[in-house]
């Protein structure tokens, strides 16, 4: 039996093989299981059972910054999500600990310091690089719109992630196997709630998220 449980979520197959190769060589017996899509990671909940960590890219297919770990956090809150990006950018870190991330581990870390790093995290600390300093790093400009999003329920963000790929509502409803009335009911909520006007500006708002999550600090 496995002693721990992960679950690696990356588009990349190679940086999943690499990560979960660093996972295996720090815990002995421990299952790694992949997902290269918030829906194939979703499939993987549904049927693994109990999850000791998620580890979570913030630029993929279908998710905008923080709203894949959004969803996470409102879908599965007993699974603790570590998030691992190639950005290092200070005011990110500290967006995604807002949205209840136990962590951020930049892909430029030492292989030895994410091993230490997941060990920490399992551990029930939060982890981030040791460079980094939160006090220090300028309040980030979507900061109103991030405490905004975490009032969105799990259906409505994930509502929202299919706006931002340009889905319209006939098939969100299909993709999500509820009426199209149910997808309306939620896109009224969600501008209610994001305090704008309409889906392009929502879809607006969630873009803006998404780039500055995604952008590398510059040397």
């Amino acid at each position: 039996m496995a002693e721990h449980r992960f679950i690696i979520v990356d588009d990349h197959p190679l940086l999943r093989g690499a990560l979960g190769q660093a996972l295996r060589s720090a815990f002995a017996s421990a299952e790694v299981l992949e997902a290269g899509s918030l829906d194939q990671l979703t499939e993987r909940l549904e049927t693994a059972g109990e999850i000791d960590l998620i580890l979570l890219d913030l630029s993929m297919p279908g998710v905008h910054g923080v709203s894949g770990l959004l969803y996470l956090r409102a879908q599965h809150p007993e699974v603790p999500v570590v998030i691992v990006s190639a950005s290092d950018d200070p005011a990110t870190i500290r967006q995604c600990l807002d949205c209840g991330a136990s962590g951020y581990i930049p892909k430029s870390q030492p292989v030895e310091r994410i091993r230490e790093a997941i060990r920490r995290i399992i551990g029930g600390e939060i982890w981030l690089p040791p460079d980094v300093d939160l006090t220090s790093a300028p309040l980030s400009e979507s900061a109103e719109l991030v405490s905004r999003l975490s009032t969105l329920t799990p259906q409505q963000v994930r509502v929202l992630m299919m706006l931002g790929e340009g889905l319209l509502n006939k098939q969100i409803a299909f993709k999500l196997g509820v009426s199209e009335a149910t997808i309306k009911a939620h896109v009224s909520a969600i501008l209610q709630k994001l305090g704008v006007d309409s889906r392009t500006q929502a879809v607006i708002a969630i873009n803006r998220i998404g780039t500055s999550a995604e952008r590398p600090r510059a040397n």
